[in-house]
């Protein structure tokens, strides 16, 4: 299981996104000493178990008592229940032998099931940490302290930000599933930002309560489309608490509450996460960052367009143009993740041509094998129908760009089953909602969009980037269609 299939799992179970962070000041102790250290994380632990998708003690207070400290925190590591992630915050960052001594560390003497890591020196510098999948590492991005952007808000090239290209990093490196980014809570717009360039990966948050930032701006602005990808630390608002269990519970409470409200779209119509014109839940903030570069890159066009059909179509979708902007098909394959690390499969199946690069780019990213039928079978060499390795027996997800009527996932399945594969679910970037989801299901198949076409025209209907009269006309022709 990797690391955060693992996170993904607790943090389901717990019905939690609470981090409680372990940080023995000690100013709080009763005595300036390791073993008072450790009690006061002990009592933290036992309070909030129940409550916490993940505990994280930062090694500075226990490492500031010098041998007898690294043993407290030992004890406060081993102490945390079995089934809940352990974060060690210890910012590392060192090369070669020196990265993987940290490694050894972190792991293996301590037992911490992740670890903070500074990205300063490089990929080289991480990979002691990510060998084993089963351990995480959250890498520095945007950190809540007001002097991060002496460095982390640096432009670079392509306008992005210094903080942006490490997620842009992050994206690509995290290919075991336990690369995840730490961004402070109190730096919503970062926080947006970066999950609209890694709408997949988790996201350590820091910064609510005492350091000032609010947990429904880092909600509305960190929150996967799932309702999951951001885990909140907090310390000193939990464990200052004359009840610190009382205190957990509140902020669990808390956390769920605008979680709710922000998926379901209950919230107020001016927040990020809103909800739209029409009957379609609303975009996520990653998402509407997404459609916006669909339509910025000619993916999305309105006008006249004559169809395969030979009918007069006010819209046309066309994501062959994807392979031209490569950031764009990163952040297109980065928005399929949430939905497949959700399903059991062996191997991802691509359909040709346009799924092809989004695939690959999918593959890149997770790890995950690749094959794909082919349309036309060669009558030389292999003259296979299914490219790529596989074993018949193996599951397969079937991986497209749009959904219309089903009909090419058909053909597919058929070319995949008749090699022995199992197809249960087929995943698409756009449902055209055109009958698919329902025909697909009809057969047994599971079908899962990114995104409806219906969303993306209340998005843009209700931010003005395309004009009211074409969206009319969009919706005029869909229901004549259909």
């Amino acid at each position: 299981m990797t690391f955060f299939h693992y996170l993904e799992e607790r943090a389901r179970q717990a019905e939690s996104l609470l981090c409680v962070g372990l940080d023995p000041h000690p100013a709080e102790l009763p005595a300036d000493s390791a073993e008072a250290a450790r009690d006061f994380c002990l009592r933290l632990i036992e309070a909030t178990a129940d409550l916490a998708a993940a505990f994280k003690p930062n090694a500075a207070f226990f490492e500031a008592y010098g041998w007898q400290g690294v043993a407290a925190l030992q004890q406060v590591i081993a102490a945390v229940p079995q089934g809940i992630p352990v974060i060690l915050d210890a910012k590392r960052g060192d090369i070669a032998s020196t990265a993987q001594a940290y490694a050894r560390a972190a792991f293996q003497a301590l037992g911490a099931d992740a670890v903070t890591i500074n990205p300063y020196l490089g990929r080289d510098a991480l990979e002691p940490f990510l060998q084993d999948p089963e351990r995480g590492v959250f890498l520095l991005c945007k950190t809540s302290n007001p002097g991060s952007a002496d460095l982390q808000d640096l432009p670079v090239a392509a306008g992005e930000t210094v903080y942006e290209n490490v997620a842009r990093l992050a994206q690509a490196w995290n290919r075991g599933d336990n690369l995840g980014l730490v961004v402070g809570a109190t730096h919503p717009q970062a926080l947006r930002r970066v999950r609209a360039v890694a709408p997949g990966l988790w996201i350590l948050a820091p910064g609510v309560g005492a350091q000032g930032g609010e947990l429904e701006a880092a909600l509305q602005a960190g929150l996967r489309a799932d309702g999951l990808g951001l885990l909140l630390p907090v310390s000193r608002a939990i464990g200052r608490a004359s009840q610190p269990r009382r205190a957990a519970i509140d902020l669990r409470e808390q956390i769920n509450a605008y979680r709710r409200g922000i998926t379901s779209g209950r919230v107020a119509a001016s927040s990020p996460g809103a909800k739209l014109p029409g009957s379609e839940e609303p975009l996520a903030a990653s998402l509407q960052t997404l459609a916006d570069g669909l339509l910025a890159a000619g993916c999305v066009r309105f006008g006249e367009f004559t169809l395969k059909s030979g009918l007069q179509s006010p819209i046309y979708l066309d994501l062959r143009q994807l392979v031209s902007h490569p950031k764009l098909l990163a952040q297109v394959a980065g928005a399929y993740l949430p939905i497949l690390r959700a399903l059991v499969f062996d191997r991802l199946a691509a359909l040709p041509y346009a799924a092809l690069p989004i695939a690959t780019a999918i593959s890149l990213q997770s790890g995950w094998p690749l094959v794909y039928p082919r349309k036309e079978v060669k009558a030389y060499g292999t003259r296979a129908e299914i490219e790529g390795l596989y074993q018949p027996g193996e599951r397969v997800v079937v991986v497209d760009d749009l959904a219309t009527t089903g009909g090419s996932k058909f053909e597919a399945i058929e070319k995949l089953a008749a090699a022995g594969l199992q197809v249960q679910d087929v995943v698409v970037l756009i449902d055209r909602q055109s009958g698919a989801g329902q025909a697909l299901a009809e057969q047994g198949y599971r079908m899962h969009a990114v995104l409806t076409l219906a969303q993306m025209l209340d998005y843009w209907e209700s931010t003005g980037k395309v004009p009211a009269e074409r969206i009319a006309a969009v919706r005029q022709f869909l229901a004549g269609a259909s």
